[in-house]
């Protein structure tokens, strides 16, 4: 069977991790300041800060923006549900708009969505393609006459509202390390970008994420590094490497902080794979995309997925195919005739109004007509950097084979 995506796991690998266990220092110290250096370098952002999740580092971004009950964020119904999920848990509405047919946010639909309530919007990068977050920018800066902050916010003696004057632009790319618009790497396109690095992203740490910063003055980036670090500490002025200095143990809490700091263990891997990322990664990644482009691309019975335009590169995360006259259940069927032929695929998304918990709080499908019909169709094909050119040939060969088999052409 030819897996889905399995990390990249080698010797370089099992060394930085055998050094780190060695070591004695395991949780948040050495490598994780060293690999956040390098993240900024590599997003050309003036500081960036690592977390155990995607999920946990962007739920703090709408914390520290202020974001509470009675607050909207717009997000896309097409994406994985920690997008929304994250602001439920601050209290405040998922506003959930429609996609374009490269999967990633309509600028339009946000531009319509946006009121006073407004206190965020979320662009999501799908299969690594970035959104359109330069448009997003735009309508978030051109809306400002709408925004209305909380008065009485304070963040480290300061109201983030206050100073931004509009809607926040938190950029959602967990699919998209690497990718780019404009020639410049994704980062420094929002206000703050978000960075999964789960087992099947193409950087992994395991688990973990990462969110990089491109604020606008007056914002002071080592007030709000110190801010993130605390908070994803408990709220303790002090981590663990400062505590062990000699004499370093008082520590204070000012506020009841959250615990979702990323360790040493996990540093080291993202360290490995940083290093090698342009140099290999990518281009392997790409490689096997534009292998399926070719095979895929003039057969009418496929829509071969968009990996670039004139400012936007993908970082070719997933190669996210879809079956042009399937139906949903005709989909599912191809993909059981996939799975017998010895390949393993899946499928991104099931849209969030199509979600049990979203249904409950009367999110409809049918008020996101492409969000359905990306879905019904799309089948993601194996892209990892172990998958072999003859691998490759064969998930071609076993989708169009049951693609015939099922649509009967």
């Amino acid at each position: 069977m030819i897996p889905f995506s399995p990390p990249r796991i080698d010797d370089a690998t099992v060394k930085a991790v055998e050094e780190v266990l060695r070591s004695g220092w395991i949780t948040t110290g050495p490598r994780v300041k060293e690999f956040e250096k390098r993240l900024a370098q590599y997003c050309e952002v003036p500081r960036a800060i690592a977390m155990n999740s995607w999920t946990n580092a962007a739920e703090l971004v709408l914390r520290w923006y202020g974001i509470g009950a009675g607050d909207e964020v717009i997000v896309p119904s097409y994406t994985y549900c920690a997008t929304a999920n994250i602001v439920v848990h601050t209290g405040a509405k998922p506003v959930m708009v429609d996609v374009l047919d490269d999967f990633t946010i309509d600028p339009d639909a946000v531009r319509r969505a946006i009121t006073q309530r407004t206190k965020a919007i979320i662009p999501v990068d799908i299969g690594g393609l970035p959104a359109r977050t330069d448009e997003i920018m735009r309508i978030a800066q051109d809306t400002c006459g709408l925004f209305t902050p909380r008065l009485n916010l304070r963040v480290g003696g300061r109201n983030p509202q206050m100073l931004m004057g509009r809607a926040l632009v938190l950029s959602d790319a967990a699919h998209s390390f690497g990718a780019r618009i404009g020639g410049r790497p994704l980062g420094v396109q929002a206000d703050i970008t978000g960075f999964s690095f789960h087992a099947v992203k193409n950087l992994t740490t395991a688990e973990g994420g990462a969110i990089t910063f491109n604020l606008p003055e007056p914002f002071v980036m080592d007030d709000i590094y110190a801010w993130f670090s605390m908070m994803s500490l408990h709220g303790q002025s002090k981590d663990a490497l400062a505590k062990s200095k000699a004499g370093g143990w008082r520590y204070d809490v000012t506020m009841a902080g959250h615990k979702c700091n990323m360790t040493d263990l996990q540093a080291a891997i993202g360290l490995v794979e940083l290093g090698r990322y342009d140099q290999e990664t990518l281009p392997r990644r790409k490689a096997i995309c534009e292998r399926y482009h070719e095979a895929f691309t003039g057969d009418d019975r496929f829509i071969v997925p968009v990996l670039g335009d004139g400012r936007r590169s993908s970082s070719h995360h997933l190669y996210m195919l879809r079956v042009a006259k399937a139906t949903e259940e005709q989909r599912d069927t191809i993909i059981e005739g996939i799975a017998r032929r010895g390949v393993s695929v899946n499928v991104h998304f099931i849209p969030m109004p199509m979600l049990s918990f979203y249904k409950g709080l009367s999110y409809r499908i049918e008020d996101h007509p492409r969000a359905y019909a990306n879905y019904s169709r799309e089948i993601s094909l194996p892209v990892y950097y172990d998958l072999t050119d003859g691998q490759a040939d064969q998930v071609v060969a076993a989708v169009k084979a049951a693609v015939r088999e099922v649509m009967g052409a």
